[in-house]
C-alpha cells in the first residue's frame, strides 16, 4: 500500500471537517448599554481599531441574553440593572459570510468604569454621550445607534 492510499481516508475526514466548519453558521452578540444620562457603553478591543459596542460570541448551550451579559461584564466590569431586551439580528458578513449577531438595549447597573477585567483584550471603555461618540466608533455601531435613537431604518448587515 503506498502512503497515498495509506493517507486517503485522514485528508477525506480533513477535507469534510474544513468543508463543515466553512458552512458552519456562526452568532454573537452586540448591544447599546445605557447609564442613568442616557450615555452608551463603548469598547476599544487592543486587535482591532475602533470602538464598538460591547459584546462577544455565544458559548454552546447559552442563551443569546445570558451572552450579552457575559460579554458585557468581561469586557467592561459593569453588570446589567436588568435583563437584556433583544431589538434584532443582523448578517455580519464583514466576519464570515454565515455570521450572525443578535443585538440588545439594556441599561446599567453602575456607571463607574474601572480598570478592564479583560486588559489583554479590552484597551479602553468609556461611556459617551450621543453627540460626543468617538470619531473612529465603527460603521456597524453608529448604524445600530442611527436605528435605535434616530429611527433609521434597520438594516439586515451589521
Amino acid at each position: 500500500m503506498t502512503w497515498a492510499e495509506r493517507l486517503q481516508p485522514l485528508t477525506r475526514r480533513l477535507a469534510i471537517a474544513v468543508g463543515l466548519m466553512r458552512r458552519a453558521t456562526t452568532l454573537g452578540v452586540r448591544g447599546v448599554v445605557r447609564r442613568h444620562d442616557g450615555a452608551v457603553l463603548l469598547v476599544r478591543h487592543t486587535y482591532l481599531g475602533g470602538w464598538y459596542l460591547p459584546g462577544g460570541g455565544v458559548d454552546l448551550g447559552e442563551t443569546v441574553a445570558a451572552a450579552f451579559a457575559r460579554e458585557v461584564v468581561e469586557e467592561t466590569g459593569v453588570r446589567l440593572a436588568g435583563p437584556p431586551r433583544l431589538v434584532s439580528f443582523h448578517h455580519n458578513p464583514a466576519v464570515s459570510r454565515r455570521d450572525h449577531v443578535a443585538f440588545f438595549v439594556a441599561e446599567a447597573e453602575e456607571s463607574e468604569l474601572g480598570p478592564s477585567p479583560s486588559p489583554w483584550e479590552i484597551a479602553e471603555t468609556g461611556f459617551f454621550t450621543l453627540d460626543d461618540l468617538p470619531a473612529t466608533a465603527t460603521a456597524g455601531t453608529r448604524r445600530r445607534l442611527a436605528e435605535l435613537y434616530d429611527g433609521v431604518p434597520e438594516s439586515a448587515e451589521w
